[in-house]
């Protein structure tokens, strides 16, 4: 799905579709800054503004759970000074909004692998997450030192340990079993991922909880995404028949 449908009027106003679960990969803030002669750093900063439009948008809409790529187990990668600058970033964020969140009853948490993170930074998740763990308006979601094949491999672990310990037998492990065991577990599956800056891949984000979830690539880039483009992209999930291994009649005759 790109960033570019048709939309349905009368049905987006009388009984729109509204996604329980929503995943955004946050892609091209770095193009956004070079586009204007500064750096990839500026960009990143601006890209807060957009986190900040698509948080209180999605709540006001009604999703329940919002999952955005930050930082992926592949971005250790880049140079150096850019990715102290999105730690800095990220203690900065953490310290600032989550205040917000909590007065606006959302629960907030990390998935990834944060043992990597400085002890500081670790800590600090650690108090947001603990101040917020009660909220239930919306849960808000932040794969930082994430990849979709490390939550997966992660879970497996966790499975084979529990039948090591003699917790689980072999024939336990089901989908249901495992999916339990991945970062997101408990919460709605993923109806709807996002993808930002023009490219048209996944880039192992959400591998298993991408199954069924219905994809929506757009040109703009991250900084210039705010509520308007996440109500359009909702608005084209809006417009998806979805069947499920169903076929479009099934489907019509089950509505």
């Amino acid at each position: 799905m790109s960033g570019v449908c048709v939309i349905e009027q009368q049905r987006a106003e009388n009984n729109p579709a509204i996604p329980k679960h929503i995943a955004i990969i946050m892609d091209g803030n770095g193009r956004w800054a070079q586009q204007r002669g500064k750096t990839r750093v500026v960009g990143h900063k601006n890209g807060v503004e957009s986190v900040r439009a698509v948080v209180s948008t999605a709540r006001k809409q009604g999703v329940k759970a919002l999952t955005l790529f930050a930082f992926s187990s592949e971005n250790w990668q880049r140079p150096e000074k850019e990715v102290s600058v999105l730690m800095d970033l990220f203690m900065y964020v953490l310290t600032r909004e989550v205040k917000k969140l909590h007065k606006n009853n959302i629960r907030f948490q990390v998935i990834g692998d944060v043992s990597r993170f400085s002890d500081k930074l670790i800590n600090k998740i650690n108090e947001a997450e603990k101040l917020t763990k009660n909220n239930n308006d919306m849960v808000l979601s932040i794969a930082a030192n994430y990849g979709g094949r490390w939550d997966i491999t992660h879970a497996a672990k966790q499975l084979a340990q529990k039948v090591s310990d003699g917790e689980l037998s072999v024939d336990d492990i089901t989908e249901q079993s495992f999916d339990q065991q991945t970062s997101l577990a408990g919460l709605p599956e993923l109806d709807l991922l996002i993808r930002t800056g023009g490219d048209y891949r996944i880039s192992n984000f959400l591998l298993w909880q991408a199954a069924y979830a219905e994809f929506y690539f757009t040109e703009v880039l991250w900084p210039d995404f705010q509520e308007k483009e996440l109500l359009n992209a909702m608005a084209c999930f809006d417009q998806r028949e979805r069947r499920f291994g169903q076929t479009g009649e099934q489907v019509k005759r089950s509505e």
